[in-house]
């Protein structure tokens, strides 16, 4: 998390003076557009600087605001509550006006429409037609998933790159991506001992346990740290980013090492489970469940800085776990 703090810090507070920087950026900004950015319903055109921004999908207002862009209506997809930014957002990223908050499965198309929005943002949601369809009523262009993307499974780089070429934002957005992927450089430079271990990542509802397969923020920060996705979880893996782990196959969740959120339910629902402790990498002590609710959700967030802050909180629990 340093290194891109680090980096989101220099973005505003090295150079020119502030008033330059701003009429530098908007005139930098303003040479970009049009621009064109391929989704899954066709390419949609963004004419120009947008000034009024609506980000809906899951993260989108928090990558915007990471790129120095404030939404003026955003969906609050994590129970973080007030404006729904995350504790990971750096003070100088945060919101100066708190906006209007749209909702999250359900948005409120109304109050979309009485913000007269110039750009919606919808890259990380359901993908489908009636949303879309819904949104792009409105006459503004709407940013949606990528083109093959899947419902809710946008990558974080993707996400990233899509919201900084239509905000006018990709040279910030490079910063950004560097900044993440060193810190899991240096993560995985730090642990050798977590190269080629076979890892569970999964989660317990009220309902059942589950596990999560490839495509998936999860998968991807296990695997840029070394480990390899366990062959047993992914040869049942359907078109959902998950699986459901019945109680007979709690096999399933045995690996090199395991990792576990609670979801709808509290952490020790999971490490009191007499289920989950007689899996045999529990048994040894190669197994974390995330009972801090921030690190839980930033490990979740797939957004670039909510990564980064996870990289910096789950790499030491896995670290001490791996070494028992």
């Amino acid at each position: 998390m340093t290194v891109l703090l680090g980096v989101v810090l220099a973005l505003t507070g090295c150079g020119a003076p502030a008033a330059e920087r701003e009429t530098t950026g908007s005139e930098e900004a303003a040479g970009q557009f049009p621009v064109t950015i391929p989704t899954a319903f066709g390419d949609v055109t963004v004419p120009k600087r947008p000034q009024r921004v609506v980000a809906l999908g899951w993260g989108d207002a928090e990558v915007a605001l990471t790129l120095g862009v404030q939404p003026v209506g955003a969906a609050d997809w994590l129970p973080v509550g007030g404006d729904g930014v995350p504790v990971w957002m750096p003070a100088d990223k945060r919101y100066a006006k708190r906006p209007a908050m749209l909702g999250t499965l359900e948005v409120d198309m109304e109050a979309v429409a009485a913000l007269e929005p110039d750009l919606i943002l919808d890259t990380r949601a359901s993908g489908e037609r009636s949303r879309y369809d819904l949104l792009s009523g409105l006459g503004v262009p709407v940013v949606s998933i990528p083109p093959d993307g899947k419902a809710y499974r946008t990558d974080w780089e993707d996400q990233l790159d899509m919201i900084a070429k239509a905000l006018g934002k990709s040279a910030e957005a490079q910063e950004v991506r560097a900044g993440v992927e060193e810190s899991f450089r240096k993560a995985a430079a730090a642990h050798p001992e977590f190269a080629g271990k076979t890892t569970v990542v999964g989660s317990k509802t009220v309902g059942s346990y589950g596990a999560y397969v490839n495509g998936g923020s999860r998968i991807e920060f296990m695997e840029r740290l070394g480990f390899v996705q366990s062959p047993q979880v992914q040869s049942l893996a359907g078109d959902s980013f998950s699986v459901k782990i019945s109680p007979e196959r709690m096999d399933l969740l045995n690996a090199d090492f395991v990792l576990m959120s609670p979801i709808g339910v509290s952490p020790g629902d999971i490490a009191g489970d007499p289920l989950f402790r007689a899996v045999p990498a529990v048994q040894a002590g190669h197994s974390v469940v995330l009972s801090d609710a921030e690190v839980a959700q930033a490990f979740a967030s797939g957004t670039a800085l909510g990564m980064s802050h996870a990289v910096e909180k789950v790499v030491p629990l896995i670290a001490q776990a791996m070494a028992n």
